[in-house]
């Protein structure tokens, strides 16, 4: 029984170790293109009772350019505090509770199948969502500022004016609670799945190089499919937890309510808003976190058999 749970505890170790580290690598070197996918979904389609302005962004290089000359260039890592602080624990989160998942949504089977990897990527987005949806609401809030980055409030007074006006709730910190799930769940499921799923499908190089690539390109398709499955979700989620087009006035309250007037006001596209952006950031970015996930992972089991 001690063995047991020595065991457990160091697989457990090993995973919120590896999930950290791939989720921290991942926010550092992504963390540009999560904020201009915001900034492109904030903004409602001309026509919808708006017209284009001088900060109007017709895509992902337009954007960036506008925010540079207009914030300064550091605008582009706005919000990043929030994700720092909360990717390690977030990924640790990820991927503990999915090896977690995974054993329970085993059937009786003697290995898993492409169903168990699904059903416990679903549940670890559902978990992670739950952590970090205070983090994402002071994220979004703090990208959708377009002050130079000198003028914009730091992000722990963002969070105590959150807290003050509109406390913890679902209408304040845990605003858009619910779409942050759908995106996360919808994201998680196809995620872990694909790629679990596809890797134990496709025969392993013993060449590392290529054993990389193998990897990589099988977490660049994973982290694709789940961003262009899972954004109509994303949307609501950054309408909800950004600014509402009007003071004082809650347009977008409900997730699903949020898709409707999106799609009746500005069309079945604009679902699809940040979807460059998002792909242009998760698809690497799915594919850094799980190639580094496998590897820190490898050599923390390689360190600890040797201690």
């Amino acid at each position: 029984m001690g063995g047991d749970l020595k065991e457990f505890l160091r697989q457990a170790a090993m995973q919120v170790g590896a999930g950290g580290s791939a989720g921290f690598v991942e926010v550092c070197i992504m963390h540009p293109l999560d904020l201009v996918k915001t900034r492109l979904q904030l903004q409602a389609t001309p026509g919808a009772g708006v017209t284009k302005s001088q900060a109007y962004y017709n895509g992902v290089f337009d954007c960036i350019r506008k925010m540079a000359r207009n914030e300064g260039f550091f605008s582009l890592y706005k919000g990043i505090l929030p994700p720092v602080l909360v990717e390690t624990p977030k990924r640790a989160v990820k991927f503990l509770t999915f090896e977690q998942y995974k054993r329970f949504f085993l059937f009786g089977a003697d290995k898993p199948t492409p169903l168990t990897f699904s059903l416990a990527g679903l549940g670890a987005g559902v978990t992670e969502a739950i952590l970090v949806n205070p983090f994402e609401m002071v994220k979004v809030t703090l990208q959708a500022n377009k002050n130079k980055v000198g003028q914009i409030p730091s992000t722990w007074s963002v969070t105590r004016q959150i807290i003050h006006e509109s406390g913890f709730g679902l209408n304040g910190l845990n605003r858009g609670l619910t779409a942050t799930i759908g995106r996360n769940g919808v994201f998680n499921m196809i995620y872990f799945g694909f790629y679990h799923s596809v890797k134990g499908i496709l025969p392993e190089y013993k060449d590392p190089v290529q054993e990389f690539l193998r990897k990589v390109g099988i977490g660049f398709v994973s982290g694709t499919l789940g961003s262009c499955v899972n954004i109509p979700f994303d949307v609501a989620k950054s309408r909800i937890q950004g600014p509402q087009p009007v003071a004082g006035q809650v347009k977008y309250k409900s997730t699903f309510g949020s898709i409707a007037i999106v799609y009746r006001e500005e069309g079945f596209a604009a679902l699809y808003k940040g979807l460059t952006p998002k792909v242009m950031r998760l698809g690497p970015g799915g594919a850094i976190m799980l190639v580094v996930y496998d590897y820190v992972y490898e050599f923390l089991d390689n360190y600890f058999k040797r201690s």
